[in-house]
């Protein structure tokens, strides 16, 4: 990638506005597009479902590019000691965790909110 001033003595790489580190090496969170993606910008809504009977607790609204799905699901998992996993961009996890899970995001940054009834 090409910095400003590219081929004079001036050049300088591109650097992230967050981190103010070379976008190369930036490992602040980023959408498919390349723009910065906060975890304070991205809405979760966790729902509870029914499937065969079991309780199943959802999280909704993350940006999978910008969001570890499967490290925030691991934490999840073994926070709440269920089993779980990624489906098509959401987290599912057994049982009926919807308090637990909206607290957890909220320390992390996350604007969660519980959905449904």
């Amino acid at each position: 990638m090409s910095g400003f001033f590219a081929g004079s003595p001036l050049e300088r790489p591109v650097t992230c506005e967050r981190c103010s580190s070379p976008l190369g090496d930036c490992r602040c969170p980023r959408d498919r597009a390349g723009r910065l993606l906060l975890p304070s910008e991205q809405h979760a809504r966790v729902r509870r479902e029914k499937r065969r009977g079991k309780a199943v607790t959802v999280v909704a609204g993350l940006d999978p590019v910008a969001t570890d799905l499967a490290l925030l699901a691991k934490q999840l998992k073994q926070r709440l000691a269920a089993g779980g996993s990624v489906v098509e961009g959401e987290i599912e996890l057994q049982g009926d965790h919807r308090d637990a899970v909206v607290e957890f995001l909220r320390s992390l940054g996350y604007p969660a909110k519980p959905a449904g009834g």
